[in-house]
């Protein structure tokens, strides 16, 4: 899972819009794309400059605006002054510690999302920030680095086949967000699959290996936990029809994302379940192994007690001790010694003690 250790001191004291980036940076140079589309055609290009997007602020298709990279502060100010982006929005999108919320400015809406994304090799939860501002026919989103979950949907807008070359940029917005959320399906099944193995090398000889992996995967489930549960207010705000720039005839996909939503809950939720009940097994396995090395040490050390009473009698080296010149003295205590050892465990046999 990412880390969230942000340099939030570099901002104490500063007024509210300022621009800083906060977070890992985590790409050095800002790439900006750009579709642009409507039922008749559609333009995919990539552009040096956000000046270069200009043309599409007025256009009547619908424009998306994508921008990977949150390390050149100066292109996203000029992004906010070319769009008419609030300050106090930018400010939230250079900071990528942001919980998922949903805002209306003026004439756009600002929405901030976790995406995620499932690491093979390292087999951990990885995620970042996913900023999207939305307008009147433009959606610009923005991306802590290159890379993301959306290129099916740009084939789907370039080869024509979907309602959404005929819809405008709200729908495009749903169209995000449903991918999104869709995603978290996928990285919870891989996730839970590495349950299920970590849930047969339990009790295996890795089991403190296991056990260790367990507990990261634990923080991974509250950390992905505070990532998911906003999701559901984002998208019930959405479908109570409570943003100007959203048409009415898109919130039924918003309805069906709000499922999604919940369904993602209700599975994220189990697994915190599981992981949770695998961590008490095994603390319990743990201290049943412990209680049963302490009931054999104890039984051992009760057995030596009557054992080390004799020895310790008969060590006092007293010179008139009766049993000193007896001849067949010490066979005689050796064997009273074993008398007492095997009466002991048969009465421990007999409380099943062991």
């Amino acid at each position: 899972m990412a880390k969230f250790s942000r340099n939030y001191s570099r901002k104490i004291g500063l007024p509210a819009g300022s621009l800083i980036h906060l977070g890992e940076k985590k790409q050095d140079e800002t790439r900006i794309s750009v579709i642009d589309f409507n039922e008749a055609h559609v333009e995919r290009r990539e552009v040096r400059r956000i000046e270069d997007c200009l043309p599409y602020k007025q256009s009547a298709s619908t424009t998306w605006i994508n921008i990977d990279g949150l390390g050149e502060v100066d292109v996203i100010a000029d992004a906010g002054r070319i769009f008419d982006i609030n300050a106090l929005v930018l400010e939230d999108i250079l900071h990528t510690g942001q919980r998922p919320k949903i805002e209306e400015y003026e004439n756009i809406v600002f929405c901030v999302l976790r995406m995620i994304s499932y690491d093979e090799e390292q087999q951990k939860v990885s995620e970042e920030q996913l900023s999207l501002v939305l307008g009147k026919g433009v959606l610009i989103s923005f991306q802590e680095k290159p890379g993301d979950i959306f290129n099916s949907l740009r084939e789907r807008l370039v080869q024509g086949k979907s309602r959404i070359r005929t819809k405008g940029a709200d729908y495009l917005a749903y169209a995000l967000i449903d991918i999104v959320i869709d995603n978290y399906f996928d990285v919870l099944d891989k996730v839970e699959l590495k349950l299920e193995r970590l849930d047969e090398e339990l009790f295996s000889d890795s089991s403190i290996e296991t056990f260790r992996e367990i507990s990261d995967l634990k923080k991974e489930l509250i950390q992905l936990r505070k990532s998911t549960w906003p999701l559901r207010e984002i998208v019930n705000s959405i479908t109570k029809n409570e943003f100007s720039v959203i048409d009415e005839s898109n919130l039924i996909y918003f309805r069906d994302v709000y499922d999604h939503t919940i369904h993602v809950i209700d599975i994220l939720e189990t697994l915190r379940d599981m992981v949770a009940a695998m961590h008490d097994t095994y603390m319990n396995y743990v201290n049943n192994r412990m209680n049963e090395v302490m009931k054999v040490l104890t039984v051992i050390a009760t057995i030596f007690i009557p054992l080390t009473f004799i020895a310790g009698v008969y060590g006092m080296n007293f010179r008139y001790m009766p049993e000193l010149e007896w001849r067949w003295g010490y066979f005689g205590a050796l064997g009273v010694m074993g008398l007492i050892v095997v009466g002991m465990v048969l009465y421990f046999k007999r409380k099943k003690w062991f």
